[in-house]
Protein backbone atom coordinates (compact mmCIF):
# COMPACT_ATOMS: atom_id res chain seq x y z
CA UNK A 1 0.00 0.00 0.00
CA UNK A 2 3.02 2.32 0.25
CA UNK A 3 2.94 5.27 2.64
CA UNK A 4 0.22 5.03 5.31
CA UNK A 5 -1.24 8.55 5.50
CA UNK A 6 -3.56 7.57 8.36
CA UNK A 7 -0.55 6.52 10.43
CA UNK A 8 1.39 9.68 9.60
CA UNK A 9 -1.50 11.87 10.81
CA UNK A 10 -2.17 9.51 13.73
CA UNK A 11 -5.87 9.10 12.85
CA UNK A 12 -7.97 6.01 12.10
CA UNK A 13 -9.63 5.18 8.79
CA UNK A 14 -12.97 6.57 9.94
CA UNK A 15 -11.49 10.02 10.59
CA UNK A 16 -13.65 12.98 9.58
CA UNK A 17 -12.48 16.12 7.83
CA UNK A 18 -12.37 17.90 11.21
CA UNK A 19 -10.27 15.07 12.64
CA UNK A 20 -7.76 15.56 9.81
CA UNK A 21 -7.61 19.32 10.34
CA UNK A 22 -7.05 18.94 14.07
CA UNK A 23 -4.30 16.38 13.49
CA UNK A 24 -2.64 18.55 10.87
CA UNK A 25 -2.68 21.64 13.10
CA UNK A 26 -1.02 19.78 15.93
CA UNK A 27 1.63 17.95 13.89
CA UNK A 28 2.47 20.80 11.48
CA UNK A 29 3.16 23.08 14.41
CA UNK A 30 5.24 20.40 16.13
CA UNK A 31 7.40 19.54 13.11
CA UNK A 32 7.76 22.86 11.32
CA UNK A 33 11.52 23.12 10.50
CA UNK A 34 11.81 26.55 12.08
CA UNK A 35 10.79 25.08 15.43
CA UNK A 36 13.40 22.31 15.17
CA UNK A 37 16.76 23.96 14.72
CA UNK A 38 18.68 21.02 16.21
CA UNK A 39 17.07 18.36 13.99
CA UNK A 40 16.09 20.40 10.96
CA UNK A 41 16.58 17.69 8.32
CA UNK A 42 14.32 15.24 10.14
CA UNK A 43 11.76 17.98 10.78
CA UNK A 44 11.68 19.00 7.11
CA UNK A 45 11.03 15.39 6.08
CA UNK A 46 8.26 14.91 8.65
CA UNK A 47 6.72 18.31 7.86
CA UNK A 48 6.46 17.41 4.18
CA UNK A 49 5.05 13.95 4.98
CA UNK A 50 2.42 15.51 7.28
CA UNK A 51 1.44 18.02 4.59
CA UNK A 52 1.25 15.32 1.92
CA UNK A 53 -0.86 13.09 4.16
CA UNK A 54 -3.30 15.88 4.98
CA UNK A 55 -3.53 16.97 1.35
CA UNK A 56 -4.22 13.45 0.09
CA UNK A 57 -6.75 12.44 2.72
CA UNK A 58 -8.61 15.78 2.73
CA UNK A 59 -8.76 15.62 -1.08
CA UNK A 60 -10.27 12.16 -0.82
CA UNK A 61 -12.94 13.36 1.63
CA UNK A 62 -13.64 16.41 -0.52
CA UNK A 63 -14.07 14.25 -3.59
CA UNK A 64 -16.60 12.10 -1.78
CA UNK A 65 -18.59 15.20 -0.85
CA UNK A 66 -18.56 16.50 -4.41
CA UNK A 67 -19.50 13.23 -6.06
CA UNK A 68 -21.84 12.03 -3.29
CA UNK A 69 -20.32 8.58 -3.81
CA UNK A 70 -18.87 6.97 -0.66
CA UNK A 71 -17.14 4.31 -2.76
CA UNK A 72 -14.56 6.83 -3.98
CA UNK A 73 -12.82 6.97 -0.62
CA UNK A 74 -12.08 3.29 -1.09
CA UNK A 75 -9.65 4.31 -3.86
CA UNK A 76 -7.07 5.27 -1.26
CA UNK A 77 -7.99 2.46 1.10
CA UNK A 78 -7.45 -0.01 -1.76
CA UNK A 79 -4.60 1.54 -3.76
CA UNK A 80 -2.87 3.91 -1.32
CA UNK A 81 -0.97 7.01 -2.49
CA UNK A 82 -0.40 5.47 -5.95
CA UNK A 83 -4.12 5.34 -6.51
CA UNK A 84 -4.53 9.00 -5.56
CA UNK A 85 -1.83 10.02 -8.02
CA UNK A 86 -3.48 8.11 -10.85
CA UNK A 87 -0.83 5.40 -11.01
CA UNK A 88 -3.33 2.60 -10.17
CA UNK A 89 -6.63 3.27 -11.98
CA UNK A 90 -9.96 1.62 -11.15
CA UNK A 91 -10.35 -1.75 -12.87
CA UNK A 92 -12.88 -0.43 -15.42
CA UNK A 93 -10.99 2.72 -16.34
CA UNK A 94 -9.02 1.18 -19.19
CA UNK A 95 -5.73 2.63 -17.98
CA UNK A 96 -7.04 6.23 -17.81
CA UNK A 97 -6.88 8.46 -14.73
CA UNK A 98 -10.60 9.32 -14.82
CA UNK A 99 -13.21 8.85 -12.14
CA UNK A 100 -16.69 8.22 -13.51
CA UNK A 101 -19.54 10.50 -12.51
CA UNK A 102 -23.06 10.25 -13.94
CA UNK A 103 -22.97 9.08 -17.55
CA UNK A 104 -19.72 10.69 -18.60
CA UNK A 105 -16.09 10.72 -17.46
CA UNK A 106 -14.70 13.71 -15.53
CA UNK A 107 -10.93 14.03 -15.00
CA UNK A 108 -10.03 14.59 -11.37
CA UNK A 109 -6.29 14.96 -11.44
CA UNK A 110 -4.57 15.26 -8.07
CA UNK A 111 -1.89 17.97 -8.06
CA UNK A 112 0.18 17.88 -4.86
CA UNK A 113 1.01 21.30 -3.43
CA UNK A 114 4.12 22.63 -1.75
CA UNK A 115 4.12 21.89 2.00
CA UNK A 116 4.61 25.56 2.83
CA UNK A 117 1.64 26.55 0.64
CA UNK A 118 -0.59 24.16 2.59
CA UNK A 119 0.68 25.55 5.91
CA UNK A 120 0.19 29.18 4.83
CA UNK A 121 -3.30 28.55 3.48
CA UNK A 122 -4.32 26.46 6.49
CA UNK A 123 -3.40 29.11 9.04
CA UNK A 124 -4.56 32.06 6.98
CA UNK A 125 -1.18 33.60 6.14
CA UNK A 126 -0.38 34.69 2.61
CA UNK A 127 2.98 33.80 1.11
CA UNK A 128 5.66 34.59 2.10
CA UNK A 129 4.72 33.65 5.64
CA UNK A 130 6.12 35.52 8.68
CA UNK A 131 8.25 32.54 9.65
CA UNK A 132 11.88 32.07 9.01
CA UNK A 133 14.73 30.12 8.07
CA UNK A 134 13.59 26.96 6.34
CA UNK A 135 15.79 25.15 3.82
CA UNK A 136 14.86 22.74 1.03
CA UNK A 137 12.10 24.90 -0.33
CA UNK A 138 10.86 26.27 2.98
CA UNK A 139 10.15 29.98 2.80
CA UNK A 140 9.73 32.96 5.14
CA UNK A 141 11.30 34.61 8.20
CA UNK A 142 11.83 33.29 11.77
CA UNK A 143 9.26 31.70 14.10
CA UNK A 144 10.89 33.37 17.08
CA UNK A 145 8.58 33.24 20.11
CA UNK A 146 5.17 33.18 18.42
CA UNK A 147 4.40 29.59 19.48
CA UNK A 148 2.96 28.62 22.84
CA UNK A 149 1.19 31.71 24.14
CA UNK A 150 1.75 33.65 20.91
CA UNK A 151 -0.55 34.15 17.96
CA UNK A 152 -0.67 30.43 17.12
CA UNK A 153 -1.71 29.19 20.53
CA UNK A 154 -5.49 29.15 19.80
CA UNK A 155 -5.08 26.87 16.78
CA UNK A 156 -4.03 24.00 19.03
CA UNK A 157 -7.56 24.14 20.48
CA UNK A 158 -9.20 23.83 17.07
CA UNK A 159 -9.80 27.50 16.26
CA UNK A 160 -11.40 27.79 12.79
CA UNK A 161 -8.88 28.51 10.08
CA UNK A 162 -9.09 31.53 7.80
CA UNK A 163 -10.79 30.37 4.62
CA UNK A 164 -10.65 33.75 2.86
CA UNK A 165 -8.80 34.30 -0.41
CA UNK A 166 -5.10 35.09 -0.26
CA UNK A 167 -3.72 38.36 -1.57
CA UNK A 168 -1.27 38.32 -4.45
CA UNK A 169 2.15 39.85 -3.67
CA UNK A 170 2.59 43.55 -4.58
CA UNK A 171 3.93 44.59 -7.97
CA UNK A 172 6.63 47.27 -7.77
CA UNK A 173 7.56 49.62 -10.60
CA UNK A 174 10.42 52.12 -10.61
CA UNK A 175 9.34 55.75 -11.16
CA UNK A 176 12.27 57.96 -12.26
CA UNK A 177 11.93 61.66 -11.32
CA UNK A 178 14.17 64.65 -11.93
CA UNK A 179 15.50 66.66 -9.01
CA UNK A 180 13.40 69.57 -10.30
CA UNK A 181 10.24 67.44 -10.00
CA UNK A 182 11.15 66.35 -6.50
CA UNK A 183 12.02 69.93 -5.53
CA UNK A 184 8.77 71.49 -6.72
CA UNK A 185 6.42 68.50 -6.65
CA UNK A 186 4.55 67.33 -9.72
CA UNK A 187 1.73 65.18 -11.07
CA UNK A 188 2.36 62.26 -13.42
CA UNK A 189 -0.13 60.21 -15.42
CA UNK A 190 0.52 56.51 -15.91
CA UNK A 191 -1.44 54.21 -18.22
CA UNK A 192 -1.64 50.60 -17.06
CA UNK A 193 -3.11 47.44 -18.59
CA UNK A 194 -4.50 44.71 -16.37
CA UNK A 195 -6.96 41.83 -16.25
CA UNK A 196 -10.24 42.16 -14.37
CA UNK A 197 -12.87 39.52 -13.68
CA UNK A 198 -16.54 39.94 -14.58
CA UNK A 199 -19.48 38.52 -12.62
CA UNK A 200 -19.04 35.10 -14.22
CA UNK A 201 -15.34 34.94 -13.27
CA UNK A 202 -14.13 35.44 -16.84
CA UNK A 203 -11.17 37.83 -17.12
CA UNK A 204 -10.84 40.57 -19.70
CA UNK A 205 -8.14 43.19 -20.34
CA UNK A 206 -8.72 46.83 -19.43
CA UNK A 207 -6.63 49.99 -19.51
CA UNK A 208 -6.63 52.63 -16.80
CA UNK A 209 -4.98 56.00 -16.27
CA UNK A 210 -3.49 56.43 -12.80
CA UNK A 211 -2.68 59.85 -11.36
CA UNK A 212 0.50 59.99 -9.29
CA UNK A 213 0.83 62.98 -6.98
CA UNK A 214 4.51 63.53 -6.17
CA UNK A 215 5.06 65.81 -3.19
CA UNK A 216 7.85 68.37 -2.87
CA UNK A 217 10.84 66.92 -1.00
CA UNK A 218 10.05 63.25 -1.56
CA UNK A 219 13.16 61.07 -1.56
CA UNK A 220 14.37 58.09 -3.52
CA UNK A 221 12.59 54.99 -2.24
CA UNK A 222 9.30 56.73 -1.39
CA UNK A 223 6.39 54.51 -2.43
CA UNK A 224 3.03 55.36 -3.97
CA UNK A 225 0.57 52.48 -3.57
CA UNK A 226 -2.56 51.83 -5.60
CA UNK A 227 -4.55 49.19 -3.74
CA UNK A 228 -5.61 46.09 -5.70
CA UNK A 229 -4.71 47.46 -9.13
CA UNK A 230 -2.99 44.25 -10.26
CA UNK A 231 -4.57 41.43 -12.26
CA UNK A 232 -7.67 39.83 -10.79
CA UNK A 233 -7.21 36.06 -10.47
CA UNK A 234 -9.56 33.31 -9.25
CA UNK A 235 -9.50 32.86 -5.47
CA UNK A 236 -6.96 35.65 -5.07
CA UNK A 237 -7.21 39.27 -3.97
CA UNK A 238 -5.62 41.44 -6.66
CA UNK A 239 -2.11 42.66 -5.87
CA UNK A 240 -1.30 46.25 -4.99
CA UNK A 241 0.56 48.28 -7.60
CA UNK A 242 3.46 50.15 -6.00
CA UNK A 243 5.48 52.91 -7.69
CA UNK A 244 8.89 53.49 -6.12
CA UNK A 245 10.44 56.95 -6.50
CA UNK A 246 13.90 57.05 -8.08
CA UNK A 247 16.09 60.09 -8.76
CA UNK A 248 17.48 60.83 -12.19
CA UNK A 249 21.08 62.13 -12.24
CA UNK A 250 21.37 65.94 -12.37
CA UNK A 251 24.15 67.76 -14.24
CA UNK A 252 24.87 70.19 -11.36
CA UNK A 253 23.46 68.94 -8.09
CA UNK A 254 23.53 65.70 -6.13
CA UNK A 255 21.32 65.06 -3.14
CA UNK A 256 22.48 64.18 0.36
CA UNK A 257 19.40 63.75 2.53
CA UNK A 258 17.73 67.16 2.45
CA UNK A 259 20.92 68.92 1.31
CA UNK A 260 21.98 69.71 -2.24
CA UNK A 261 25.67 69.36 -3.06
CA UNK A 262 27.56 70.80 -6.02
CA UNK A 263 31.23 71.07 -7.02
CA UNK A 264 32.60 74.27 -8.57
CA UNK A 265 35.87 74.47 -10.51
CA UNK A 266 38.10 77.46 -9.68
CA UNK A 267 41.62 78.49 -10.58
CA UNK A 268 44.34 78.85 -7.97
CA UNK A 269 44.19 82.62 -8.32
CA UNK A 270 40.41 82.61 -7.77
CA UNK A 271 40.79 80.31 -4.77
CA UNK A 272 43.28 82.72 -3.20
CA UNK A 273 41.71 86.05 -4.09
CA UNK A 274 37.95 85.41 -3.94
CA UNK A 275 35.28 84.01 -6.20
CA UNK A 276 31.55 84.41 -6.94
CA UNK A 277 29.50 81.28 -7.72
CA UNK A 278 26.72 81.86 -10.26
CA UNK A 279 24.08 79.15 -10.46
CA UNK A 280 20.44 78.47 -11.31
CA UNK A 281 18.37 76.85 -8.58
CA UNK A 282 16.06 73.90 -9.15
CA UNK A 283 13.07 76.25 -9.20
CA UNK A 284 14.70 78.51 -11.80
CA UNK A 285 16.09 81.36 -9.68
CA UNK A 286 19.47 82.94 -10.38
CA UNK A 287 21.67 82.69 -7.29
CA UNK A 288 25.00 84.45 -6.76
CA UNK A 289 27.19 83.45 -3.81
CA UNK A 290 30.27 85.57 -3.18
CA UNK A 291 33.15 83.88 -1.34
CA UNK A 292 35.79 86.10 0.20
CA UNK A 293 37.52 83.39 2.21
CA UNK A 294 40.59 81.57 0.92
CA UNK A 295 39.34 78.43 -0.80
CA UNK A 296 41.54 75.50 0.25
CA UNK A 297 41.13 71.92 -1.05
CA UNK A 298 38.75 70.89 1.77
CA UNK A 299 36.80 74.14 1.85
CA UNK A 300 32.98 73.92 1.69
CA UNK A 301 30.63 76.89 1.44
CA UNK A 302 27.26 76.23 3.11
CA UNK A 303 24.25 78.28 1.97
CA UNK A 304 21.39 77.83 4.45
CA UNK A 305 17.88 76.91 3.26
CA UNK A 306 18.81 76.47 -0.42
CA UNK A 307 18.62 72.69 -0.37
CA UNK A 308 15.65 70.36 -0.91
CA UNK A 309 12.27 71.01 0.71
CA UNK A 310 11.56 68.85 3.75
CA UNK A 311 8.57 66.71 2.74
CA UNK A 312 6.85 66.89 6.15
CA UNK A 313 7.13 70.68 6.12
CA UNK A 314 7.92 72.02 2.60
CA UNK A 315 8.30 75.56 4.00
CA UNK A 316 11.60 74.37 5.46
CA UNK A 317 14.60 73.33 3.38
CA UNK A 318 17.98 71.74 3.76
CA UNK A 319 21.23 73.50 2.87
CA UNK A 320 23.19 74.01 -0.33
CA UNK A 321 26.78 72.83 0.08
CA UNK A 322 29.34 74.02 -2.45
CA UNK A 323 32.59 72.09 -2.77
CA UNK A 324 35.52 73.21 -4.90
CA UNK A 325 37.87 71.68 -7.39
CA UNK A 326 40.97 73.90 -7.47
CA UNK A 327 42.91 73.87 -10.71
CA UNK A 328 46.64 74.15 -9.96
CA UNK A 329 49.07 75.21 -12.70
CA UNK A 330 51.06 72.38 -14.29
CA UNK A 331 54.33 74.31 -13.92
CA UNK A 332 55.75 77.77 -12.99
CA UNK A 333 58.67 79.73 -14.40
CA UNK A 334 61.49 80.81 -12.13
CA UNK A 335 60.17 84.34 -12.15
CA UNK A 336 56.65 83.13 -11.21
CA UNK A 337 58.03 81.03 -8.40
CA UNK A 338 60.01 83.95 -7.06
CA UNK A 339 56.96 86.19 -7.28
CA UNK A 340 54.80 83.63 -5.51
CA UNK A 341 57.34 83.24 -2.71
CA UNK A 342 57.51 86.99 -2.27
CA UNK A 343 53.74 87.39 -2.36
CA UNK A 344 53.03 84.54 0.07
CA UNK A 345 55.78 85.35 2.53
CA UNK A 346 54.48 86.53 5.88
Amino acid sequence: MGVDYYKILQVDKNATDEDLKKAYRKLAMKWHPDKNATNKKEAETKFKQISEAYENLSWCIGLVKVLSDPQKRAIYDQYGEEGLKGQVPPSDAGGATFFQTGDGPTAFRFNPRNANDIFSEFFGFSSPSPFGGGGDGMRGGSFGGVFGNGMFGPFAEGRPMNQGPRKAPPIEKRLPCTLEELYKGTTKKMKISREIADASGKTLPVEEILTLEIKAGWKKGTKITFTEKGNELPNMIASDLVFVIDEKPHPVFTRDGNDLVMTQKVSLAEALTGYTVHLTTLDGRALNITINNVIHPNYEEVVPREGMPISKDPSKKGNLRIKFNIKFPAKLTSEQKAGMKKMLSY
